[in-house]
């Protein structure tokens, strides 16, 4: 290769044409990528905390996604939530409704007199409806005085089961109008035995202090001993001194509304009151009660005849409708999912917020002790109403007093369902602004300045067209020495 030599005139402008050239190179480079540090080579120090900065913003974007998926899951949570509490809303407005509807049934009763006479005590009873299967009986006749005890007393002495077993054979009966008992002695019978045999059917039977056979009634029913072993043991004479109970004269409406009224076993299941010269009862129940006491006619006369008086058909109704509002509650409560979790099942979100994992919330349902928990009819305490708990206002109060506290826990849960939201809302704005000072201040280590750079490039172009001309001119004046020739 041949060696060719340049003036220095000519050198010294290549040189310069070759560093425009480069410079404008990159300044082209920076143009095009929007960069003034495109690698290490350009900026070591501002390439890599570039970078570094760049890698955080990138780590706590990435974050952004759960943080999203967060806000909804709690969005979902809170819409279950409000349904629920419109639904306990709606559960209060119709026990509210149940405690005003008076929509009771009753029956007017005329008082037969004459049927029920003054000559022994009748009543009317009261079961079914709030009663209960137990019934309870009023009396309609006064009773004017009460009865004497009947007795009588055997003359012979048995002091040991041995001595009572020597009348062995012989049998012992009672009598007291339809009333008979009867007990046959043997050879192994005992006083204990004796006793306890006799004292049945309205007869009371015990030896006494001289241990002789005491036989009485309390009715004051007077009675017959009768049988070979009465007989031996002195008791076969009638018994005397027994005086049964006078009856008096047939109650008036007032007094056996009265009665019926103070009577604490009836008092808030039924109402009487005088209708008109009648007895009016009113069934304060959903079911149905019995009226034992009256006549075919309809009328009160104190026979075993039955009449009956229907229940509250709009509270019983009204129970139907509180259970299924309850059925939907929980039904809101199980569909308040998103992508897999359900904060009112009692399922915990947890939610990252640095790209360390050394910041984080746990998103829970809790009670007021702190403990996790679901939102339900379990945890709220609204349990199935049944019709009888609809029969007493108290009991719907009981009722309406329990979805007030349900409604109380309601809204606290969502009070802190509301708080955890704005937590992480918050972050996420704090996050959003964070990746943006990060990439913000990465850009301001590696980007270019566009108008400066496009000034560069022109005032690059001006000195390459000059350096051109120059070495033009550097090499024209070389070519001088031809003009010799």
């Amino acid at each position: 290769m041949v060696d060719v030599n340049l003036s220095k005139a000519v050198r010294s402008n290549l040189l310069s044409l070759q560093s425009t050239a480069a410079s404008m190179a990159k300044t082209q480079e920076r143009l095009a990528t929007g960069l003034k540090v495109n690698s290490a080579l350009d900026n070591p120090t501002n390439f890599f905390t570039a970078s570094s900065l760049n890698s955080r913003a990138s780590d706590m974007a990435s974050l952004l996604d759960s943080m999203s998926n967060g806000i909804k899951t709690i969005e979902a949570a809170d819409n279950g939530l409000s349904s629920i509490t419109k639904t306990v809303e709606s559960m209060q407005s119709t026990l509210r409704q149940a405690r005003q509807d008076k929509s009771f049934k009753t029956q007017s009763y005329a008082i037969d007199s004459t049927t029920i006479g003054t000559s022994a005590v009748k009543t009317l009873s009261f079961d079914g409806g709030s009663v209960g299967t137990s019934a309870v009986s009023v009396n309609l006749n006064t009773t004017s005085s009460a009865a004497t005890s009947a007795s009588a007393t055997g003359s012979v002495a048995v002091a040991t089961d041995a001595a009572l077993q020597a009348f062995a054979g012989n049998t012992i009966t009672l009598t007291a109008g339809s009333n008979t008992v009867s007990y046959a002695i043997t050879g192994t019978s005992t006083k204990a035995d004796l006793t306890t045999a006799l004292s049945s059917a309205g007869f009371t039977a015990a030896f006494d202090g001289s241990n002789n056979l005491a036989v009485s009634r309390t009715d004051g029913v007077n009675f017959t001993g009768s049988g070979a072993g009465a007989t031996s043991l002195g008791i076969a004479t009638t018994s005397a001194n027994g005086v049964q109970a006078v009856t008096g004269a047939v109650k008036t409406v007032d007094t056996l509304v009265q009665e019926i009224n103070s009577n604490t076993s009836l008092a808030g299941k039924i109402r009487a009151s005088n209708d008109s010269g009648k007895l009016r009862i009113e069934n304060l129940s959903t079911e149905e009660l019995n009226v034992t006491g009256v006549g075919s006619d309809g009328e009160v006369d104190g026979t075993a005849g039955t009449g009956t008086i229907g229940g509250n058909d709009v509270r019983k109704n009204l129970v139907k409708q509180f259970n299924d509002l309850r059925d939907q509650l929980d039904k809101f409560a199980d569909d308040a999912s998103f992508n897999g979790i359900n904060l009112l099942r009692g399922d915990k979100l947890k939610l990252t917020f640095n790209e360390t994992g050394t910041s984080t919330i746990d998103i829970q349902a809790k009670d007021s002790d702190g403990a996790a928990t679901s939102v339900n009819n379990t945890s709220l305490g609204i349990t199935s109403a049944v019709n009888a708990e609809f029969d007493s206002d108290a009991s719907i109060d009981s009722r309406l007093s329990t979805l007030s506290d349900a409604l109380g826990t309601l809204r606290s849960q969502s009070s802190a369902f509301g708080s955890n939201l704005s937590i992480v809302q918050n972050r996420t704005d704090f996050t959003k602004k964070m990746i943006n000072t990060l990439e913000t201040g990465a850009a301001n280590l590696t980007l270019a300045d566009t108008n400066a750079e496009a000034a560069n490039l022109l005032a690059l172009q001006t000195r390459q067209q000059l350096s051109s001309t120059a070495l033009s001119m550097a090499s024209q004046a070389d070519q001088a020495v031809l003009r010799l020739f």
